[in-house]
């Protein structure tokens, strides 16, 4: 957790509402030598479906293996979830913590080990301890709940801020609740999810019906940034829904009230993704980039990323220079149909480049007072098709080297 607050994070922190059938705890397992809260334990009331999704990094941690197997019974009692341990790479010793986690936690809540979901981060390689997983998941069995936002900073790693969101939908005249609790700063890049995000919601809908829309969710929020290329061991978005609600249950969009959900769902898991990205490493500057023009939705989005992910781009950003010929570059490099004599490129609403050439009369000067700024806008057409994309990163910086030269420290 970094001391630095980051200069994109929100002026104002949101109240979130309670939701019926979710409790949060915290405690200190010590899984680095540092004076905080690094465990938070959440209890759900019986009837909580579950959805979740996972990296797809081939080198997983045992949580996410745990999670993947747990996901097919759509039921959840419990949540851990522990920072600065990823227990990534860890073989049976990291599985043997996992096991005794979980065998406490579903004794403790008189569950199926199955309805456990669990999650690390932090450094990889290094076993997750038993002992202080056991006395830490013990004091937060007896710990006094917490508020959202004591549950969002016990997860944090080099994160500066928590970061929790809420929406709310309307079914069957009822008001439905949606709160989200999210850590992430570096090692982010969409390969599904990206880094540890939970949603919880009192509607009550059927686990499979939840995973759908999860997905659905996901793909134009967590799949669409990125602050530095990099894909987690550890990524995972799980989203858990109590049934505590009057309102009526969902089981497929033709019920009522389905679509507003899934508005909502997508809502906050936008919120949640540009939480992420305002609190990039060493970001100073919060980027979103357009494409339009491809020849599909997702050639757009991998000619997005490539340019998203540039560190050349990135590093012109930082240094608000407007170089429009390293989004050229990235365009080029992203191996997706595109013609140099087609392409336009515009910073802040203001086109520089239209058909392979600078504008006649390109001024400068707006487009450089826009870089000055904290909120770049980045416009790509590629003037072949009708595909769009858009994705959301941040600027590459010195503070990033510096916090991730001295990780493990």
């Amino acid at each position: 957790m970094s001391d630095n607050l980051s200069p994109l994070a929100p002026a104002q922190t949101p109240t979130l509402p309670d939701i019926a059938g979710v409790t949060c705890r915290i405690a200190r397992a010590q899984y680095k030598d540092w004076d905080r809260c690094d465990l938070t334990f959440v209890e759900l009331n019986a009837g909580t479906s579950v959805a979740g999704v996972l990296t797809q990094s081939k080198c997983p941690s045992t949580e996410v293996e745990w999670c993947r197997k747990a996901l097919q019974t759509g039921s959840a009692r419990g949540l851990i979830v522990n920072a600065g341990n990823a227990n990534a790479f860890t073989g049976a010793r990291g599985m043997e913590a996992v096991q005794r986690i979980l065998s406490l936690a579903s004794q403790h809540l008189n569950c199926r080990e199955e309805e456990i979901f669990v999650s690390s981060t932090g450094v990889i390689g290094v076993p997750l301890p038993k002992d202080k997983a056991e006395a830490g998941l013990k004091a937060a069995f007896t710990a006094e709940p917490c508020d959202w936002e004591d549950a969002a900073a016990t997860i944090m790693t080099t994160d500066t801020f928590p970061k929790i969101a809420t929406t709310s939908a309307i079914i069957g005249g009822q008001t439905v609740h949606l709160n989200g609790i999210i850590k992430g700063s570096g090692m982010i890049a969409p390969d599904m999810a990206t880094m540890l995000g939970y949603i919880f919601t009192d509607a009550t809908i059927e686990f499979g019906f939840l995973q759908n829309m999860l997905s659905a969710a996901t793909a134009g929020s967590f799949n669409c940034i990125t602050v530095d290329s990099d894909t987690s061991t550890s990524d995972t978005v799980l989203a858990f829904a109590t049934g505590q609600n009057t309102a009526p249950a969902l089981a497929s969009f033709d019920d009522d009230g389905a679509d507003a959900f899934q508005a909502a769902l997508n809502d906050l898991c936008m919120q949640m993704a540009h939480l992420v990205v305002r609190d990039g490493e060493g970001a100073s500057k919060f980027i979103e980039i357009a494409v339009t023009g491809a020849e599909s939705d997702d050639s757009a989005k991998r000619i997005a990323l490539s340019i998203a992910n540039s560190p050349l781009v990135k590093t012109a950003i930082a240094g608000e220079d407007a170089n429009w010929g390293r989004i050229v570059m990235a365009v080029g490099k992203a191996g997706e149909p595109a013609d140099r004599d087609s392409l336009s490129i515009g910073f802040g609403g203001v086109t520089v480049a239209r058909n392979g050439v600078v504008v006649s009369d390109y001024d400068e000067s707006p487009v450089t007072a826009h870089l000055k700024g904290s909120e770049i806008d980045i416009a790509v057409d590629i003037g072949l098709g009708k595909g769009r994309a858009t994705v959301w990163t941040c600027d590459l910086t010195h503070g990033y080297i510096s916090i991730n030269a001295d990780y493990r420290s």
